[in-house]
């Protein structure tokens, strides 16, 4: 019958086998981890670097903990040494053999150092339990603290490996197309001080050496609010800067080769917009001297500015300041589609009395040839109120208002006229 001891009823033969056999492979397992910790090359890389901000303070704490675990492994390699040498000493051991392995294999008979670690953000202290200057623990105990400490500490190496085996080559890589962007930026004139794309690489270039620096130094603070993979956010927003500066730098180079294609296109639209305004003032002369009682709009002269942009585009182009003739030719561009616009409607509304004097010649010339196809073209009436109407609409200068009341009175005596079944009369005239 098994005897009761401080650790519970004592263990038999078979128990204690498979026990040291477990803890056996724990053991095996631990080393295995721990040797596989010191060749794990974020390890390495954090040992030898400059670290700063929160992953020097968590390796600093991760180191002692390491410390820690491999002095937990010391004593729980010494007390399962100590369990395996009391078992072979006999085949069938005694029963104060058993309650003595008992006490090894399950009671808290290991003595270990005081452990105590600074606070961390992720609770290694809890672990190490309350400051002592030593403590004892049970081998499955020492396991359970072991096992935490191991996995919080290849959490902070593997994290660190990871985010500078994703971030700095990737920064290297963007760091040198941002380098081939500025050379052909430079090629064409886009500098800092004289085009904003020029200060916008200059200022992406800092960033992205500044960026690398912070990677190398503290790379857990590059990790995602979850902690679970490297934060590209920086890096990502930089990429999509470069490709903004990228867009600026191919309009520019877009200017370089249709240069000549739009100088043309300009000079051809403004000197039509010149030509319309002069259309505009000549229409004016003609609309003042043949037209009464009408308020016909002035002319502005074309735009003189537009002509100096034009010379300065021109310019421009000649000394290759391309970064300079991209704005400028955009805006030219719109001005000079707006004079065009603007030259049209000022020669519209200057002719408009004349295309009234038109629509109304056009309309009396149709309600004669109307009153023709019905055979009235004798009537004394109609004969008189269309020679009022035409003497108006053909006399220089011609009062338009005059004109149409007239054109609208024969448009009234037509419609009387063609009344159907209406009697003709044989002669009308108008009252005095």
């Amino acid at each position: 019958m098994a005897v009761a001891g401080p650790s519970g009823p004592a263990m038999s033969r078979e128990d204690v086998d498979r026990a040291l056999a477990r803890l056996g492979e724990e053991h095996e397992a631990i080393e295995s981890s721990l040797l596989a910790f010191q060749d794990h090359s974020g390890r390495r890389l954090l040992e030898g670097a400059g670290l700063t901000g929160t992953t020097k303070e968590r390796w600093a704490a991760t180191e002692q903990a390491v410390s820690l675990l491999w002095a937990h492994f010391d004593a729980y390699t010494d007390a399962l040494t100590t369990a395996r040498a009391l078992r072979r000493r006999r085949r069938w051991p005694t029963q104060g053999e058993l309650n003595e392995l008992t006490d090894l294999l399950r009671g808290p008979g290991v003595t270990v150092a005081g452990s105590v670690l600074p606070d961390t953000a992720y609770g290694v202290n809890a672990l190490a339990g309350p400051a002592r200057l030593s403590e004892r623990l049970s081998l499955d105990e020492l396991l359970e603290r072991m096992n935490g400490w191991y996995a919080e500490a290849m959490n902070v190496v593997s994290a660190a490996d990871a985010v500078w085996s994703a971030l700095p080559a990737r920064i290297d890589l963007l760091s040198a197309e941002v380098q081939r962007v500025r050379s052909l930026a430079h090629s064409i004139g886009v500098r800092p001080g004289a085009h904003p794309s020029g200060d916008d690489l200059e200022e992406l270039i800092a960033g992205l050496g500044k960026l690398r620096e912070q990677v190398i130094s503290d790379p857990l603070a590059f990790l995602t609010a979850e902690g679970d993979r490297p934060d590209t956010s920086r890096y990502d927003e930089a990429g999509r800067a470069l490709e903004d500066i990228r867009r600026q730098v191919d309009a520019v180079l877009h200017v370089r080769d249709d240069v000549d294609q739009r100088l043309h296109r300009l000079r051809d639209i403004i000197s039509r917009a010149d030509r319309t305004l002069a259309e505009a003032r000549s229409a004016r002369v003609e609309v003042l001297a043949k037209i009464a009682a009408s308020e016909v709009p002035a002319v502005s002269s074309p735009s003189a500015a537009l002509h100096e942009q034009l010379s300065a585009a021109v310019d421009y182009r000649r000394s290759a300041q391309w970064h300079r003739l991209s704005p400028l030719l955009d805006s030219l561009e719109h001005n000079a589609d707006d004079e065009l616009l603007r030259a049209r409607d000022s020669l519209t509304a200057v002719t408009a009395p004349l295309a009234v004097r038109a629509e109304l010649r056009g309309r009396l010339d149709a309600y004669r040839a109307k009153v023709s196809r019905h055979g009235a073209g004798e009537d004394l009436l109609l004969i008189e109120r269309y020679d009022q109407a035409r003497r108006l609409l053909w006399s220089a200068p011609c009062d338009l208002r005059a004109a149409e009341h007239a054109v609208l009175r024969y448009q009234q005596a037509v419609a009387e006229v063609l009344v159907p079944g209406r009697p003709e009369p044989a002669d009308r005239r108008t009252g005095p």
